[in-house]
């Protein structure tokens, strides 16, 4: 289960903050084999002034439209597979809404399956040993 956090500057459509996550999402889904009941999401939106970067890190140049992903999920995704989430998100969210590859920056955060609650105060995916 990929926690995804979308944060981009103020302004936009709900159609374009949609599609912006449908896009992640579906990206997730073709490269990471995320089920598509899977899907958990936050959209942050900031004011100018909560939101910096660097126009020309590594020789990239990025504009306003700028959206930063950050995705929360479990190790064990090899370097080509998360190259290829890369990929994905950034042609879709080319496609629509239309975003330029240089303004999609993704990180991801990995973690252990032992480090997932979903609810009930449950450790979701640790199997309790089967009593004798």
């Amino acid at each position: 289960m990929p926690l995804v956090r979308i944060s981009l500057l103020k302004g936009k459509s709900p159609a374009h903050i949609k599609a912006i996550a449908d896009g992640v999402h579906a990206a997730l889904v073709e490269t990471f084999f995320v089920p598509a009941d899977d899907r958990f999401q936050l959209v942050h939106q900031h004011e100018r002034g909560e939101f910096f970067y660097d126009a020309d890190y590594v020789g990239i140049h990025r504009t306003d439209d700028l959206v930063f992903i950050n995705i929360v999920a479990a190790h064990g995704r090899d370097i080509p597979t998360k190259k290829a989430l890369y990929r994905a998100i950034a042609r879709n969210l080319a496609d629509d809404p239309g975003l330029r590859p240089q303004d999609v920056l993704v990180m991801i955060s990995p973690n252990d399956r032992d480090e997932w609650s979903f609810g009930n105060g449950l450790a979701t995916y640790v199997k309790e040993p089967v009593a004798a």
